[in-house]
């Protein structure tokens, strides 16, 4: 019998169960987070937003992203909540030169659970806020995401794309036929595509839209914002993208299919390798 290939064919299978109890432990560890809450707070007349909040979850960043009311990014900042999951942060608005009602979206993991992922509105007025004091909390006990049963006017469902392609597969639902707008913001803030198109809706008020990534204007790395609108309706979604190509993925399925391909290629190479062997 030859022990050093056992002793090889051993040491793989020890690497393969590693890989799958790391990923059970992290699996564990984020199914015990419960959520995370945010508030927003200003004066009337004040030049500051003072946002605070908490979460349960602190392995990760909290990335925060400001719309302004015609969808451009204003401002974009990234915190580390502390050991109890606390955070805060502020902003100053008086660059912020549109009238109306700004967006602030806080994230932990753009593909993460939406327990995650808050969204507040602030009214700013000539470069002053208005008096302020909203809130968003996914935290309550027991909480259970609501599923969806009534059909909003327009949501981009998903972006799909081959890791490495410099094609984006928007595709969505919407119950009008309207022309859709649609808006590409890097991750400085810039709007680098601009189209309208009609959304050629199937059966089901299903649409689809491709958007090819590259050149100068697909320069920046990082998470890109794909807006739709369709009258008063938005909707967004993110994509990561690296050297203008969209960036793969390599989450827990892929590593489960990894692990069950080498634990086939080892018991293969084991039962071939046993069975020529001579018996006596």
């Amino acid at each position: 019998m030859n022990f050093k290939s056992s002793a090889t064919s051993m040491t793989l299978i020890v690497m393969v169960l590693s890989i799958i109890s790391i990923t059970s432990i992290q699996q564990d560890v984020f199914a015990q987070t419960t959520g995370m809450s945010i508030s927003a707070i200003a004066s009337e007349g004040s030049d500051t937003i003072s946002i605070n909040g908490h979460t349960k979850s602190s392995v990760t960043d909290i990335t925060f992203t400001v719309i302004s009311p015609s969808l451009n990014v204003v401002s974009i900042d990234q915190l580390t909540p502390d050991k109890n999951g606390d955070f805060a942060t502020t902003f100053k608005v008086p660059m912020w030169k549109e009238n109306g009602f700004y967006t602030i979206k806080a994230e932990q993991s753009p593909y993460g659970s939406s327990l995650y992922k808050m969204s507040l509105r602030v009214e700013v007025i000539n470069g002053m806020t208005s008096e302020t004091n909203v809130s968003q909390s996914t935290l309550e006990e027991g909480f259970v995401e609501p599923t969806t049963t009534v059909r909003k006017t327009l949501v981009i469902k998903e972006a799909n794309s081959m890791a490495g392609s410099n094609t984006i597969k928007i595709s969505g639902i919407t119950d009008s036929a309207n022309s859709i707008t649609l808006k590409v913001i890097a991750p400085n803030g810039n709007v680098i595509v601009v189209d309208q198109f009609a959304p050629n809706l199937n059966a089901n008020g299903q649409f689809t839209k491709e958007i090819i990534t590259g050149g100068a204007l697909w320069k920046q790395d990082g998470n890109y914002t794909i807006v739709a609108q369709q009258g008063n309706d938005k909707s967004s979604i993110e994509v990561g993208i690296e050297n203008g190509l969209v960036i793969p993925e390599f989450g827990t399925i892929a590593v489960m299919i990894l692990a069950v391909a080498i634990i086939s290629i080892i018991a293969v190479s084991a039962k071939s390798k046993l069975s020529i062997m001579p018996r006596y």
